[in-house]
């Protein structure tokens, strides 16, 4: 300790001078010893945009202790508003202090006691912290509600049963979530509730709960909307873009691959470096936790430790990746006990086998939310056959198609692949990559773009996708209704916007066709057109393209009027679902549903703009491109009746005032098409939705022909709006990450933690003061507590 004053010693360091104002927030965890001056401690509370003083630090008091005694992110901002001079003692060097002389702790320990409220230490004497395993129920349906809980660590999921036996997902919540708030009005549980992996929660007393409610009536209004997203299946949004989607709140991946020919080493490095856009990112192998914590980390024996570690990597990450060994080794086993989703990695030119490992996770029943991600080469052909692989694989969730760069196929050695891509850190990833759309899946921050019926107005669309990609921003998801189904498909299909403009403008010649319109006609039953020609130009343009071998996700609507329902469609034959959700009533048959025989119409008649499905698949921000038609509201007023042979006389004489009164068809369309005008309202409402309509009024439904003209329109507008986009900002406020932003500002000590505090303190027995030299010396041990002056510890810490 005497040494300290003269050199930068492994204690701390000299005694800074901070000019005035000048925030110490975003530093490694320290204590900090203030000498002369003041230290201002900040936080910013709940439903506020400014943060407000709890205390000030003066000369012979500490600040920073918590964050270093627990391991856990600093909660407060500390500034120095004037001129002051303190010590700064880091969190590895003060462990060093304490192994020499542990009572130190309890002086510290201290400290931070007195200046917690007596509210908050019995709401801490009232919290039980439990452990629960991976699978096992937190509670059930119908059971009698007592507690509240929070999730401190790992990963739950509620499910519903419904009266029919069946069970649905009402949601998954992850660190920091608040379940079980039913307690509040004193009802039976509506969920299940069950551990993902193993997690650690915070149980609060109905008594507790209470308490807080008196004291801060707040709580009852945060907690009511969290009680009504539990009830209901859904999630609440504090702030525009704030995702509703599961996937948010992701704090572990593992990855895990089919067959030993996957390059999963390159595919890990490759993941890692696109999700480093969105946050701090650690990928863990087996090598790697075993050059940090030692080659008998994974021991049983140091099982506490190790997921202590692992515990204080979630904190401070925003993703931890877990690379899996190649065979059932106990890292492998510890990455999926860990993942709050589990990647299955396979290459899509190899034939589709199950692996020896996804047969472990099929029979150990892991709870974990999996994902297909099939891997395929720059000049590769297509994605296909994707289907039998998700037939494998009745576990999996879902999928995606990877293109990768050649260097993930490389042959390189481990060492030079390393090196390589040490290279490819240094660069920013490709926002438009792949890879960079599976980190915005993993993360919640997928933007999704979605295209709206109207006819050859729906031409506009090409033009505007033109103009996306001309302004750098990415789509990870494409949705579609009646012509918009067809030209995102074609989006999702095709990787150049020169092919995709050449496919839609063929289409839209052959629509012109009278001689093909003339053949198509039949006896008017069901519909004016046999369909077949239709059918036939669909067909021609699609193939026999499945929806799961699109590059991109992508869903279509239609209306099944056998149901009386809506369907959305994420598999299946990619024409015939495309072209079921333009089958206009009159012109078109309905389609007959493959799987099901059910009577598929247009998807314009229930949801002509769908940006609330894109958001309800996970979608935080959507892009809604409208394109249908606007309906004239200035009719004329006839009064109580209507006489048609007035209307024919009105319509033959030349000298007549015109009138304007729909017929038939017309009061037909407009029936159909009245519930999908109010969703329309409620989706440019919305906060998520970011809704685009060019101006193409001046269009007709059937001006196919027009096709350049209103592609230029479309083109020329989106152009517009995206310039205005990426100048003021909103576009990078899009690609932000808002669930890791806390995390991002905070860096931790990796040198010691909670347990080294634990085995410290058990070592605490008398010693002898140290003499040292100097005033400061004496008020720093005399505020970390001496042998022979114990503090007073109150025994609610």
């Amino acid at each position: 300790m005497r040494q300290c004053r003269h050199r930068r010693s492994p204690a701390c360091g000299r005694a800074p001078m901070v000019s005035s104002p000048h925030p110490l927030f975003g530093q490694d965890m320290n204590i900090l010893f203030v000498v002369s001056g003041l230290l201002h401690v900040y936080q910013r509370k709940i439903d506020s945009e400014e943060d407000t003083c709890l205390f000030v630090v003066r000369p012979g008091e500490m600040v920073g202790q918590l964050a270093v005694l627990t391991g856990e992110p600093l909660i407060f901002t500390i500034k120095a508003n004037r001129d002051c001079s303190f010590l700064s003692i880091s969190k590895a060097h003060f462990y060093e202090i304490m192994r020499k002389q542990p009572t130190v702790v309890l002086g510290v320990a201290h400290t931070v006691v007195k200046r917690v409220s007596s509210f908050v230490r019995q709401i801490d004497f009232a919290l039980d912290w439990m452990e629960v395993e991976a699978g096992r129920a937190v509670y059930r349906q119908g059971d009698k509600s007592d507690c509240t809980y929070i999730v401190l660590s790992g990963r739950l999921r509620s499910v519903i049963r419904k009266d029919d036996g069946k069970k649905r997902l009402a949601g998954e919540y992850g660190r920091g979530d608040l379940i079980g708030v039913e307690t509040l009005t004193h009802q039976a549980r509506a969920t299940t509730v069950h551990a993902v992996r193993d997690s650690e929660l915070a149980k609060l007393p109905t008594g507790a709960l209470t308490s807080i409610k008196r004291r801060y009536p707040q709580v009852t209004r945060h907690t009511t909307l969290c009680s009504a997203g539990h009830q209901f299946g859904l999630h609440t949004a504090g702030s525009k873009w704030d995702s509703g989607n599961p996937a948010s709140n992701l704090s572990t991946v593992a990855i895990m691959p089919v067959s030993e020919d996957v390059p999963l080493t390159a595919f890990a490095l490759e993941l890692k470096h696109a999700l480093s856009a969105i946050g701090p990112i650690l990928l863990l192998t087996s090598d790697n936790i075993k050059q940090r914590l030692g080659s008998a980390a994974l021991d049983s024996i140091h099982e506490y430790r190790l997921s202590s570690w692992l515990g204080q990597q979630e904190d401070i990450h925003r993703i931890v990746l877990y690379q899996a060994d190649s065979t059932l080794t106990p890292w492998t086993q510890r990455c999926v006990r860990q993942a709050d989703c589990v990647l299955i990695v396979g290459l899509g030119e190899q034939e589709p086998t199950v692996g020896e490992l996804e047969r472990m996770l099929e029979s150990t029943a892991v709870r974990a939310q999996k994902q297909l991600v099939l891997l395929h080469r720059e000049d590769g052909p297509a994605p296909s056959r994707t289907v039998e692989w998700l037939n494998m694989r009745s576990w999996c969730s879902g999928h995606l198609h990877l293109c990768c760069p050649r260097r993930v196929f490389s042959r390189r050695s481990m060492p030079k692949l390393v090196e390589m891509y040490q290279r490819v850190f240094q660069r920013p990833p490709d926002r438009h990559s792949d890879f960079s759309r599976l980190a915005r899946v993993l993360t919640g921050n997928a933007i999704a773009l979605v295209l709206g019926g109207g006819g050859a107005r729906g031409c506009a669309q090409v033009g505007i996708i033109r103009a996306l990609t001309e302004c750098g921003i990415p789509v990870d998801m494409v949705g579609g209704t009646s012509i918009g189904a067809f030209m995102g498909a074609l989006y999702s299909e095709e990787r150049n916007y020169s092919q995709i403009r050449i496919r839609a403008k063929q289409w839209a010649e052959d629509m012109t066709s009278m001689v093909k319109t003339v053949l198509d006609l039949t006896y008017p039953i069901t519909s004016m057109f046999s369909g077949a020609g239709f059918n036939s130009s669909i067909c021609s343009v699609f193939k026999d393209r499945q929806i799961e071998d699109l590059w991109i996700p992508y869903f279509t609507i239609t209306t099944d009027i056998t149901a009386s329902a809506m369907r959305v469609h994420t598999d299946g034959s990619l024409w015939r679902y495309v072209r079921a959700s333009m089958s206009l009533s009159g012109y078109m048959p309905p389609l007959c549903d493959p799987k099901d025989g059910h009577l598929l119409m247009d998807g314009g008649y229930i949801n002509n703009l769908p940006a609330d499905v894109a958001r309800s698949m996970g979608a935080k921000v959507v892009i809604a491109i409208d394109v249908g038609s606007q309906d004239e509201t200035d009719l004329t007023n006839y009064g109580d009746a209507l006489s048609g042979w007035w209307l024919l006389w009105k319509r033959w004489n030349p000298l007549a005032t015109k009138v304007k009164v729909l017929n038939m068809a017309e009061i037909q369309t407009r029936l159909a098409y009245v519930c999908c005008v109010r969703q329309l309202e409620m989706v440019k409402n919305s906060e998520y939705c970011e809704y685009l309509r060019p101006p193409i009024d001046s269009y007709g439904t059937l001006d196919f022909g027009k096709f350049n003209e209103i592609c230029e329109v479309g083109y020329q507008h989106g152009r517009t709006v995206f310039d205005i986009w990426v100048r003021s900002g909103v576009l990078e406020k899009m690609l932000q990450d808002r669930q890791g932003t806390s995390k991002m500002k905070v860096l931790t000590c990796p040198n010691a933690s909670f347990t080294d505090l634990a085995e410290i303190v058990s070592r605490i027995e008398p010693a002898k003061v140290a003499t040292v030299d100097g005033c400061c010396w004496q008020r720093l041990l005399l505020t970390l507590g001496t042998p022979n002056k114990p503090p007073w510890l109150p025994g609610s810490l």
